[in-house]
């Protein structure tokens, strides 16, 4: 089993896009970095800014998988089309270096985090500052980012002592 594992968290939008970058060190959440990529103009310029603020980050930080929230369902057409296009740069900024991809739902992530998978926004901010030791506010877009690698993290720890007990019972 390995002992470190970097994340980068994605919370794609097209106005803002959050990220944020967790590790594991012998069991516990370490936080690298987090920030937002903002952008104005016309879509193909907020996109293009949105792929060279990933690209940097995936750069300096060298993850072994970005996490992000899978596929919603929107009221507004036009708003979950342009929330798709984002997190379709996201996806193409990983997958140009082959990095993995891994996806949960909203319900998911604030479960890994808060405990509860409706929880308000606020309170991913304050979960996540807690969980990372962390004595500053968070913008929501980087929290939102952040909690999806910690949700990446919890579930690959998850699994990795399920495999184990698993291997140890058909050791027996």
């Amino acid at each position: 089993m390995r002992k470190n594992l970097r994340v980068l968290g994605i919370d794609p939008g097209t106005v803002t896009t959050g990220w944020g970058v967790v590790e594991t060190a012998d069991g516990s959440l370490r936080h690298l970095a987090h920030g937002t990529i903002g952008s104005s103009g016309g879509q193909g310029g907020r996109l293009r800014v949105i792929y060279e603020g990933l690209q940097e980050a995936l750069s300096r930080y060298e993850p072994e998988g970005i996490s992000l929230e899978k596929v919603f369902f929107a009221r507004n057409a036009q708003s979950a089309l342009k929330l798709g296009q984002a997190r379709g740069v996201a996806l193409l900024a990983a997958a140009s270096r082959d990095i993995a991809i891994y996806e949960y739902a909203s319900a998911e992530i604030k479960l890994a985090v808060v405990g509860y998978g409706r929880a308000a926004k606020g309170q991913v901010q304050k979960m996540v500052a807690s969980l990372l030791c962390l004595p500053f506010q968070i913008p929501a877009d980087a929290a939102d980012a952040l909690a999806a690698a910690i949700c990446h993290l919890h579930q690959s720890a998850f699994r990795a002592r399920v495999t184990m007990a698993l291997s140890a019972a058909g050791q027996r």
